[in-house]
């Protein structure tokens, strides 16, 4: 994990210029590879409405927040291919984890993370994929060269993927028209347009689904961690996750700063610190904090909860992905891209050197818009 480091960092930049040479050679490598793929991809509109029942989703990316961004694209293919099997391609197990119980999803076939250190297991993978014979395969992002490779070696009738070679094709330019900026629809909008279909008003929601014991277990656990959460009995229970990677994490002042602000402003608040992996409180003053590593438990818990208040990362997605209202904290620009997704969900801008109280007094606006006096036993009620 990276320390608290403020944005400009000598050490965060140069990791970031690192990543952008590595990427470069990468593309260098493989342009001729990349260029196949592309000649290969079905043209928009030419994707049949039928005869549509073996799919892959290449999607081969650790990260939590990748694995949920693509549960609107799976909701896309139930709703037009009703009956079809998937596959899907990642990495790491958050995709497995979470996704793989889906009805739909046949099997999760997942790359080890760190890719170079596991090379056997990687050409296995590659093995069992070529296998496969698939009816559609969907490369589901528009800038990964591990997703278009993958989408490469795999045998479908029909390849779908916004272009990536840097060739020019007048046949593949309607996938980038009226693209959203938005990750969790750009799946959505591949396959639409694939299918001729005109621009959507309407976009599938994040979703993980639990089970109802998971849920009740849940409501349990979280119904203990708030008696000692602070605040009055029947105020809202708001969940906060402070950790995030590199430049997008906060400093303890400043959550300190935030945290003071907020229950100065609603007493009534009880709030659980979610912990991060490494199981180590960022949050000060926090008197409940819940911690597992297993995902599904995570989901149950933070699917009681009345109200969510992340920085940038997975755990953000993964709150609004079982329909508890989302506040996300932006250091970086990118809010149209991965803001937290769906109704009741907000992205706010919320720079360091603003300070932890300016961003509770708009959270405070956030709480009493989209929590309001929903209480967590009356949301389980409603369910």
């Amino acid at each position: 994990m990276l320390p608290n480091t403020p944005p400009g960092a000598p050490k965060i930049v140069f990791r970031s210029r690192t990543a952008e040479m590595r990427r470069r050679i990468v593309r260098f490598l493989t342009a001729w590879a990349l260029r196949a793929v592309d000649a290969a991809l079905c043209p928009p509109g030419a994707l049949p409405a039928a005869g549509i029942h073996r799919i892959l989703v290449c999607r081969p990316n650790h990260r939590l927040g990748n694995a949920i961004l693509l549960s609107p694209l799976l909701q896309e293919i139930d709703a037009r291919f009703p009956g079809a099997e998937i596959d899907i391609v990642s990495a790491g197990t958050a995709a497995a984890t979470l996704l793989a119980p889906r009805f739909s999803v046949r099997s999760v076939l997942a790359f080890p993370n760190r890719t170079a250190r596991h090379p056997w297991a990687c050409l296995s993978l590659m093995r069992q994929l070529r296998r496969n014979r698939y009816d559609l395969a969907i490369d589901a992002c528009p800038a990964s060269y591990s997703g278009r490779l993958a989408l490469g070696a795999c045998r479908a009738r029909y390849k779908i993927g916004f272009p990536l070679s840097g060739q020019e094709d007048d046949t593949l330019q309607g996938y980038l028209a009226d693209c959203p900026p938005h990750m969790a629809k750009r799946g959505v909008h591949l396959l639409r347009t694939a299918c001729a279909e005109a621009r959507a008003t309407s976009w599938p929601a994040l979703r993980v689904e639990l089970h109802p014991e998971e849920l009740e277990r849940g409501r349990r656990a979280l119904a203990t961690l708030a008696e000692g959460a602070g605040g009055r009995t029947g105020g809202p229970v708001i969940g906060i996750f402070s950790n995030a990677t590199g430049i997008k994490r906060y400093p303890e002042s400043w959550w300190a700063d935030f945290i003071n602000a907020l229950r100065a402003g609603r007493p009534d608040i009880r709030i659980v610190n979610v912990l991060a992996e490494h199981g180590r409180s960022q949050l000060p003053g926090a008197q409940a904090a819940f911690y597992s590593r297993n995902l599904r438990k995570l989901a149950a818990v933070l699917a009681g909860m009345d109200g969510f208040i992340s920085a940038d990362c997975g755990v953000m997605h993964l709150a609004s992905a079982v329909e508890t209202p989302t506040l996300g904290l932006f250091i970086l620009p990118n809010q149209d891209k991965y803001g937290p997704y769906g109704p009741g969900n907000q992205a706010m801008d919320a720079k360091i050197e603003q300070g932890g109280a300016t961003a509770a007094a708009a959270a405070l606006d956030w709480i009493e818009h989209a929590v309001g006096g929903v209480k967590t036993a009356e949301r389980y009620a409603a369910a």
